[in-house]
Parts: C-alpha cells; sequence; structure tokens
C-alpha cells in the first residue's frame, strides 16, 4: 500500500499524499524530500510544535492546476512511527515544514483551500463548477 501510494504521488509530480487522498482510511502520509532522497511514510503523525509564519503558493493533487498563496507555520515538529512502529520524530523548516502541514490537513479532512478567505476560496469553486480542473499545470509543484 504505500508503495503504491509513493508511486502515485511521483506519477503525479507530488512531494507528499495522504492515505484518505487515495480512498485508504488511515492516519498515515508518504512524504518525498525536497533534494530527492528516498520517501517516508509516517504513520500517525501530530505536529507537536511550531513556530513561525510564512505564506507560499501551494497546490495539490486532489485539485489539479488549482494554486493559491496559503499561510503556514515556517517550522514544524511532526511526530509519529514509522512502519515498523518506531518512533519518528522529525524537525523540518521551508517545503518540507508547509508539505507535513498540508498532509496533516488532508488527515483532518481540510483542503488547502479551505485556509484561504472566503471570497477567494469561493471564486476557485465558481471556476471549477463551470470550467473544471485546469489542464495540467508545472506552475508549482502539488502537494
Amino acid at each position: 500500500m504505500v508503495a503504491d501510494m509513493i508511486e502515485t504521488m511521483y506519477d503525479e509530480v507530488g512531494i507528499g499524499l495522504a492515505a484518505p487522498q487515495v480512498g485508504i482510511s488511515l492516519r498515515l502520509m508518504v512524504v518525498g524530500h525536497e533534494h530527492g532522497r528516498e520517501a517516508r511514510a509516517i504513520v500517525n503523525p501530530v505536529i507537536t510544535e511550531q513556530g513561525g509564519e510564512i505564506t507560499s503558493e501551494e497546490g495539490c493533487l486532489s485539485l489539479p492546476g488549482i494554486f493559491a498563496p496559503v499561510t503556514r507555520a515556517e517550522w514544524v515538529r511532526l511526530e509519529g512511527q514509522d512502519l515498523d512502529g518506531q518512533p519518528v520524530s522529525i524537525r523540518a523548516r521551508g517545503l518540507t515544514a508547509r508539505v507535513f502541514q498540508h498532509e496533516m490537513d488532508h488527515l483532518d479532512g481540510i483542503l488547502f483551500i479551505d485556509r484561504l478567505d472566503a471570497m477567494t476560496r469561493d471564486r476557485i469553486k465558481r471556476r471549477i463548477r463551470k470550467e473544471g480542473f485546469p489542464a495540467e499545470s508545472n506552475k508549482a509543484l502539488a502537494l
């Protein structure tokens, strides 16, 4: 299952994927490394610390071709377990911190557009209803 999730994530040019995005009801995420190292799976992740604030454009494999600026914590500490049940604690900044937060949102039933102001979110939803999803875009990396 994890290997399939990683393959799906990379096939869709993503850097993170949460199990609920592919119909799996588990608190599980797979996350690639921004510098090309092997992807890792994290089970039952929890953000235990966070700080700072940064706004950057995000996209999502669940909303192909849709991108918008989202404000998130600049750094996080994520704790969980690896696939062998061993504890994992990761302190991350930059893109990796953003990916952890984005995938945690999926585990909690939240899409990145839910973090936008109401007017921007409604404009995006209207555009999707009217035009469907835009053609594939390389504008930003989907999380």
